[in-house]
């Protein structure tokens, strides 16, 4: 992908480029606020149905708000085009609800980059916790939160109550630090040797014997492709929603994967365990050093290291190579673009490198 040598004035983004998702509105949120930039973006959400701003979506719009004092035009459930004005950030305590359906994760992603270059603050988020199309927590936590910390970030989270879908009603408070000495590169090529694999079961509002089974089956599948598994099962809190998940994460010699599979009514326990356990097998028959979700959820402080925004760093370069590019990878690029001076090039076999764009070149 070319640079862009657009690094000042409004954005002009087109919500339907790529994967056409909710990924674009909340980037483009965190990236306008980080550069100060506003944006103006059409289309939004077009090649989901229904399109447009869903309340979730709009959550996260008035959490940018929040955070900054900034203004937003068009913002309301159903709009199909909105511009946002950033002001700057304020590091403090925020309280800010997503809904019953709505991703807290994601809302956290959208704020956590913002709120650490700020200097930090407190974020307690209410709304769903373990959802389908989005990271759950505990992903955050085990795979998505190490990583960011190898880029001088870090946040300790604290999970108050699950929230599955539909019902949401889960919390967590994250206390997010400010940036911290970020690294001169990040080289990420090969996951090395296998060390570990962890089973989490969980449960919240169920019959514990549920946790059980779906480890039980987890461990079982794993060891039927040759991968050795310890389980840990554990009731959530929750408050009226109740749920089960389990999260299989993978540590490696250089990196960490993880992966979620949900329960829901009628479905047999066994069935989201041996989910899981299937997800960690075509990881491992892929030659990628991270999972898909994280090659693609990098992107964003890579670019920040390679803008120089976390700090002084040369040559500010990331490399890295992921189990699959998707969809969602080469869209978050393509808007990175808009915003920061880097450039992102995304191979098909799945090596990704974000670096500082070359300076543009300029007629004698």
């Amino acid at each position: 992908m070319a640079g862009t040598d657009r690094h000042d004035g409004p954005v002009e983004i087109d919500g339907s480029e790529g994967e056409g998702g909710g990924q674009i509105l909340r980037s483009a949120l965190s990236l306008s606020l980080i550069t100060g930039r506003p944006f103006h973006m059409k289309n939004v959400r077009a090649n989901r149905q229904p399109p447009g701003l869903r309340p979730q979506h709009l959550a996260c719009v008035r959490g940018a708000e929040a955070i900054s004092g900034g203004q937003s035009e068009g913002a309301a459930v159903g709009a199909s085009e909105l511009r946002f004005e950033p002001g700057p950030v304020h590091p403090g305590d925020y309280l800010l609800e997503v809904g019953t359906a709505g991703s807290t994760p994601l809302l956290f992603q959208c704020l956590f980059y913002p709120l650490a270059l700020a200097g930090g603050g407190s974020l307690t988020l209410r709304g769903g916790t373990h959802l389908p199309h989005s990271p759950s927590y505990h992903y955050v936590v085990g795979v998505w939160l190490p990583v960011v910390k190898a880029y001088g970030m870090n946040a300790s989270l604290r999970l108050v109550h699950a929230g599955f879908y539909p019902q949401g009603a889960g919390e967590f408070i994250a206390e997010v630090e400010p940036v911290r000495d970020p690294p001169s590169r990040v080289e990420l090529p090969a996951r090395g040797t296998l060390r570990d694999i962890a089973v989490g079961s969980f449960v919240g509002g169920l019959p514990f014997g549920i946790a059980e089974r779906q480890s039980k089956e987890a461990v079982a599948a794993l060891r039927e492709r040759g991968l050795y598994s310890h389980a840990e099962n554990r009731p959530l809190p929750v408050t009226h929603s109740v749920g089960t998940v389990t999260f299989i994460l993978a540590q490696f010699e250089h990196t960490i994967a993880g992966f979620t599979a949900l329960g829901k009514r009628g479905r047999p326990a066994e069935d989201v365990g041996r989910e899981a356990a299937e997800e960690v097998a075509r990881f491992m028959e892929s030659g990628g050093a991270l999972d898909e979700h994280l090659g693609d959820q990098i992107l964003l402080p890579a670019a920040l290291l390679a803008a120089g925004k976390l700090g002084p760093s040369s040559p500010g370069t990331t490399r890295y190579t992921t189990a699959r590019v998707t969809e969602h990878l080469t869209t978050h690029a393509w808007l990175i673009e808009h915003f920061l001076p880097v450039r992102v090039t995304v191979e098909p076999g799945g090596a990704v490198e974000v670096a500082p764009a070359p300076p543009p070149v300029t007629s004698s």
